[in-house]
């Protein structure tokens, strides 16, 4: 098929939420892969397009209520702290690949031979890596707006972050806040100053300017639309427009999912893509980044098959040529 002379073998645990629909929604048309089983405890039996209704006609299979092992690669769509659960319970074997799309592997104290899945940040550890720990959405969004400065090693002082993310990113079940009478005209602040994807940017950081000790300060906002994040972050530089349009330009020069430019982004330019727009320019002496992202895709599960396609030597955009909503 289009000359892919190998195929691998996919299985998804815990594929009926919104992470688990587009890992499905990208894989169905992925030219390399088949996808064999999607596991679901409360919905074995039930067909995959009862769910996911727009997969019928894509999909014809049914959930099924166990995981068969004779496959290449493993991607766990669970929640927050049931992941690591699945892993230490189920005898998987060490030739099959592991994508956990939740936190539970990110941090480097919880990592065991987990490698943090961020492209942009470490190909070359991907690339040889059995277990992958696919990064959060706002992590996603924020680090890549400031990686390069780190790499350059220019971050002197605190990071001022605002960010605001749609409904999706709070999961399928439903909340007072997830609810569409509470968000319909509605922006709220949470987590402010202690959301949990601090610790995992500064790691990221500090792996690339280990010096770094200022503060990153970080407010997450809810808004009142469905998916995609829209980061706005700035902090004192030295540079010029010019040098940091260079700076991030160069950094992401073989990376083909990052967008960098001085004109203005917007989510509409990304929205079911694997793509993230970094705009770049510098005002009386602030470096300032928004940075524009899908975070279902790039925030989730399209960066969890970019992370399959780098581990299995495919091109790494095969599969993720997707075109944004765009209006």
């Amino acid at each position: 098929m289009g000359g892919i002379s190998t195929r691998y073998k996919v299985g998804i645990v815990g594929g009926t939420g919104f992470t688990g629909g587009e890992l499905l929604r990208i894989l169905a048309n992925h030219p390399a892969v088949d996808i064999d089983w999607v596991f679901s405890r409360n919905h074995a039996g039930k067909a995959i397009s009862d769910i996911h209704l727009d997969l019928e006609g894509i999909l014809n299979g049914s959930f099924v209520k166990e995981c068969n092992w004779g496959i290449d690669v493993v991607f766990l769509c669970l929640p927050h702290e049931t992941a690591r659960t699945f892993v230490e319970e189920e005898e998987i074997p060490t030739n099959v690949k592991i994508i956990d799309l939740s936190r539970d592997y990110r941090l480097n104290e919880s990592a065991g031979d987990f490698i943090y899945g961020l492209p942009e940040l470490n190909r070359e550890e991907i690339q040889g890596a059995t277990r992958i720990a696919n990064p959060g959405c706002f992590a996603t969004a924020i680090q890549l707006a400031i990686l390069p400065l780190a790499y350059n090693k220019v971050l002197k002082e605190d990071v001022h972050i605002t960010g605001i993310t749609g409904s999706t990113g709070a999961g399928k079940g439903l909340s007072e806040t997830t609810h569409f009478t509470w968000r319909t005209g509605n922006v709220s602040v949470y987590k402010a100053l202690k959301h949990q994807h601090i610790s995992e940017i500064s790691q990221s950081v500090k792996q690339l300017q280990p010096e770094f000790v200022s503060r990153l300060n970080f407010v997450p906002v809810r808004g009142n639309f469905t998916r995609g994040i829209l980061a706005s972050i700035y902090t004192n530089t030295k540079y010029s427009s010019r040098e940091s349009l260079e700076v991030f330009t160069n950094y992401y020069s073989d990376h083909p999912f990052v967008r960098v430019t001085q004109e203005a982004v917007d989510l509409k330019q990304v929205l079911g893509t694997n793509m993230v727009r970094i705009s770049v320019n510098v005002v009386e002496g602030l470096i300032h980044m928004v940075s524009v992202m899908d975070n279902l895709v790039k925030g989730a599960s399209g960066q969890a098959v970019q992370n399959m396609n780098i581990i299995f030597d495919l091109p790494e955009t095969m599969g993720l040529r997707l075109k944004s909503i765009a209006y």
